[in-house]
């Protein structure tokens, strides 16, 4: 029970003071935990914290298997994240080059504008342009297929 005191003890410490390490020590701290150096850029502050995480992870152990195994499964089964679009202002025009031609959409207040025609969704245009169910969105770039996480 004493030796587990010391090493909690001895964690709290070393915890404490890595608020007062420099950039450089941080970075060698962070190669002596990771074997390898910290992504460019990192600010210190997550330094700090990444390298508090692992060394409470080393010191208290990990996440628990069947934590570890339920968040491996869902990362599998998760395929994409749909991010919700903010709506496009009436009067913003949207162009998309298809087979060298360019086409023009003028967002309206309810549906879009198509060479001087109304249309209910940009998807109903991108069906008339290619002649196969598309996204509209998708087609004229306001998302892409799939938005990884």
């Amino acid at each position: 029970m004493k030796h587990r005191t010391q090493d909690a003890g001895r964690l709290a410490g070393e915890l404490a003071g890595l608020p007062n390490l420099d950039r450089d020590m941080l970075v060698k701290k962070w190669n002596e935990l990771y074997g390898n150096a910290p992504p460019s850029g990192i600010s210190q502050q997550l330094l700090i914290k990444a390298i508090a995480y692992t060394l409470q992870e080393k010191a208290l152990g990990g996440l628990k298997p069947a934590t570890r195994r339920f968040l491996i499964q869902f990362s599998q089964n998760v395929k994409s994240v749909s991010l919700p679009q903010p709506p496009l202002k009436t009067g913003t025009r949207l162009l998309r080059q298809w087979h060298g031609i360019t086409h023009e959409v003028i967002i309206l207040e309810k549906g879009v504008q198509y060479q001087g025609k109304h249309y209910s969704s940009l998807s109903e245009v991108a069906r008339f342009i290619t002649g196969t169910r598309w996204s509209g969105p998708r087609f004229f770039g306001l998302h892409s297929k799939e938005k990884e996480l």
